[in-house]
């Protein structure tokens, strides 16, 4: 079977979760009710940093319909993403980081009841300094907001590499250009809030149903809160409105909505409002980031420089991963053989930042590509010239040792700049209208190191039979990507049946075999990789049956289109189902498993799991943008995307995650931004203050995919979910100096931001002239 042969693969297919949502028959956590089910809500800290002096909750346990409350002297234990490093806890314990914090919980027989419970509830607080800055937190004699922390002060984590000789790399340079870039405190804003509902049966077995990315991991972070055995807990996906990487950790919810089911002996369910949802946060982490840039006559980079202090927010999360993701994604996809990389992560009294959409390559994205557009105009270069001259080959090592054993990175240049007329604008349009050039890249299956401990990192199980069809069992989770009609698709190719024939069953851990979880691009590859040995380890035993059925050997013979059939006799044909019902006959049920691990790589990566990634996926965009000059607003027209995605299993569904990722990362260029106040308060929790894309705002989308094969991915596949937000941002602020002469270099571009520096470049072409 050739690269493009398929039946199923790479053909448009609709989701079997569709229409149940059109009709709002798909069930989510919030849906689910049980018998004298009662509700949990959370008391929140009202200060930002303190020692908790007392707890009295005397008034809200007397209060009719109260069932239970629990505090955080009764959840001691700490957990965390990074297990090695936990600093978290369910309820707040003896101490409080941020304005909004979980201090104390009460189930009740409804929401109004517990409301008035939490009123009812007296904390006592020692204040302590707040810091809602880098800056604050790393002052002389700031108060340690972590008193365990074995960093100096209020660092989290620092990471220092280097690659190369960057200073000679300098002083040889033809030009060098340096810019200090700001990024913003942003929110996924996935539209289902955090649901969980938590129920134990009488023979003291916990089933939680939850909105988690990570359903194994939550299992696991159950066990050591709860103090459970694993094998008495089960986990079960439900539905997920949206998740972004902000479902990707254990949610404080989740843990007290088991925790008070124990306590009360009956079904608990908390929810979280909008606000809930803004403060739980784990969205991307502001950058201040000091790069420096340098090129020889050609345009060829001769290093990099990077400097940059990342706002942590009050509690670890994925925050160790994400430093060293930003350190990893600086370079690539662009061939830089020297290479320096300093960065700290900083505690601050704000909500927790975490894992977003893209995580870790978002930020240098941004800085990079914003000042090798401006390299390339300085030097009297075209941006596209500049960047196709130092895109990375068909294959390519860094000088980390990252190895990248497929790229089509220089095509989706080419085919972005052709389709957008990017060379015959770029420079040449009216005042107010700009284009703007960007690329980016993203992991696809990585290995995690610091989980190694689990292994494999994905598997699955797949059961055959006539009376239920092919059922594909595995731990990864669909959060709305479109996971389950991906793996489904995969096993109806494996076996030549139509996919509505194979039933997809993920996110339960009674029944689905362990899985990392739904993050950082890794389903399509490794989960269908898991799928993918599934199938084969079910034909291999098969085969034989259909051998002597066909008279011919095993080597020779395919499944498709309903048969199995030799490839060098093709009258020589059985029916598929045929062959399933002569080994269950003869052997009992056929059922087989498979599992994927990615490889281990050996190069010098200090901490960067993102170095163990099998392969990538790249993505180039070309962004128009038109300003209106009397107020300042910028509004993107037209986005043009070419995608190295591999081989699109299903090319609809691949085209949802481009335009998905162009909208996020627009109204993080453009809208955006959380507000903090002195004390530490979020100004703007909710929709109507904090502002997102809606429907008026978005672009015409003009998606393409270039010609591709992994031919070490499963049927050719990369990522194609978190690439495409990577270019996003500098292409728009590309854009807006191709339109209006005006370089910005802090996030977002607001009608402010834009009117004030028009008022300034005046005032300079004034003084000039």
């Amino acid at each position: 079977m050739s690269k493009h042969d398929f039946d199923v693969i790479g053909k448009d297919q609709k989701r079997k979760d569709g229409p149940k949502k059109v009709k709002g028959e798909h069930e989510f956590a919030d849906d689910i009710q049980f018998p004298m089910m009662l509700h949990g809500r959370i008391k929140r800290s009202d200060i930002a940093h303190a020692r908790i002096i007392s707890i009295d909750t005397s008034k809200a346990e007397a209060l009719a319909g109260v069932k239970a409350v629990l505090i955080g002297s009764e959840t001691p234990i700490k957990y965390g993403i990074v297990p090695q490093m936990p600093t978290e806890y369910a309820l707040a314990h003896q101490k409080v980081r941020f304005y909004g914090e979980p201090v104390a919980a009460v189930a009740a027989v409804d929401p109004e009841t517990a409301e008035r419970a939490l009123d009812l509830i007296e904390i006592e607080y020692e204040a302590l300094p707040v810091y809602t800055t880098p800056e604050q937190a790393l002052a002389e004699g700031a108060v340690k907001i972590h008193e365990d922390n074995k960093f100096p002060g209020n660092i989290a984590y620092e990471a220092d590499q280097n690659f190369g000789d960057v200073d000679e790399a300098f002083k040889n340079s033809h030009y060098v250009l340096e810019k200090v870039f700001k990024t913003s405190y942003v929110n996924h804003v996935f539209m289902e809030p955090h649901c969980a509902v938590s129920k134990f049966d009488t023979n003291g077995e916990l089933f939680i149903w939850s909105t988690t990315q990570i359903p194994h991991y939550l299992h696991t972070h159950l066990a050591k809160v709860l103090q459970m055995d694993m094998n008495k807990i089960h986990v079960k996906v439900t539905g997920v409105g949206g998740g972004f990487g902000g479902k990707g950790e254990v949610s404080n919810n989740e843990l007290i909505s088991a925790l008070l089911a124990r306590k009360a002996g009956r079904p608990v369910k908390v929810l979280y409002s909008r606000k809930d949802v803004f403060l739980q946060h784990r969205g991307r982490h502001p950058i201040e980031m000091r790069v420096k840039v340098g090129v020889d006559k050609e345009g060829m980079i001769t290093g990099i420089d990077y400097n940059g202090t990342m706002d942590g927010g009050s509690y670890g999360g994925w925050g160790l991963v994400i430093l060293f993701y930003t350190a990893a994604m600086l370079h690539l996809p662009y061939n830089v053989r020297n290479v320096r990389f300093y960065a700290r992560r900083i505690y601050t009294n704000k909500p927790t930042c975490g894992a977003m959409r893209g995580l870790g390559g978002v930020q240098p994205r941004f800085a990079l590509e914003s000042l090798l557009d401006q390299i390339a105009i300085d030097i009297g270069m075209s941006p596209y010239e500049l960047k196709k001259k130092n895109a990375i080959g068909l294959s390519h090592e860094t000088v980390s040792g990252q190895v990248v054993r497929h790229s089509e990175f220089r095509k989706c240049l080419d085919q972005a700049v052709a389709n957008s007329g990017y060379l015959e604008k770029h420079g040449k349009l009216p005042f107010g209208k700009g284009i703007g050039l960007a690329g980016g890249y993203y992991i696809s299956g990585t290995a995690y190191t610091l989980y190694m401990a689990y292994k494999p990192h994905s598997s699955a199980m797949i059961r055959v039979d006539n009376e239920s069809g092919v059922t594909v069992y595995c731990g990864a989770t669909d959060i709305g990507q479109g996971s389950d009609t991906v793996l489904g698709m995969m096993a109806a190719e494996k076996f030549g049946l139509p996919f509505e024939s194979i039933h997809v069953v993920s996110g339960d851990t009674s029944l689905a075999p362990f899985d990392l979880g739904t993050f950082a691009s890794r389903v399509t590859v490794a989960a269908g990789s898991a799928v993918c040995k599934a199938a084969d380890n079910v034909l291999e035993k098969l085969k034989p049956v259909a051998a002597i059925q066909l008279g011919v050997s095993t080597d020779q013979l395919e499944a498709r289109q309903g048969k199995i059939y030799s490839v060098f006799e093709k009258s020589k044909e059985i029916d598929f189902w045929k062959v399933v019902e002569k080994y269950i006959d003869a052997h009992g049920p056929l059922t087989a498993t498979g599992n994927y691990t990615p490889p281990r790589r050996t190069g010098n990566f200090k901490g960067a799991n993102i170095g163990h990634s099998p392969t990538y996926g790249f993505s180039a965009q070309c962004t128009e943008v038109d300003i209106d000059i009397e107020t300042g607003e910028v509004r993107v027209i037209r986005v043009t995307e070419a995608g190295d995605c591999g081989q699109p299993i299903n090319p609809v569904s691949v085209e949802g995650q481009v335009e998905g990722s162009i909208v996020m990362g627009m109204g993080q260029a453009l809208f955006e931004e959380l507000k903090v106040g002195k004390d530490g308060r979020l100004l703007n929790p909710s929709l109507h203050d904090y502002k997102v894309p809606t429907a008026t705002d978005i672009p015409e989308l003009k998606t393409t995919f270039v010609d591709s094969y992994d031919p070490d991915s499963p049927f050719g596949a990369k990522e194609a979910g978190e690439g495409p937000i990577q270019p996003v941002i500098p292409a728009i602020f590309n854009a807006v100096y191709d339109a209006i002469g005006v370089r910005f270099t802090e996030m977002p571009i607001t009608p402010e931001k834009v009117l004030r520096a028009l008022d300034e470049k005046k005032k300079q072409e004034g003084m000039q002239s």
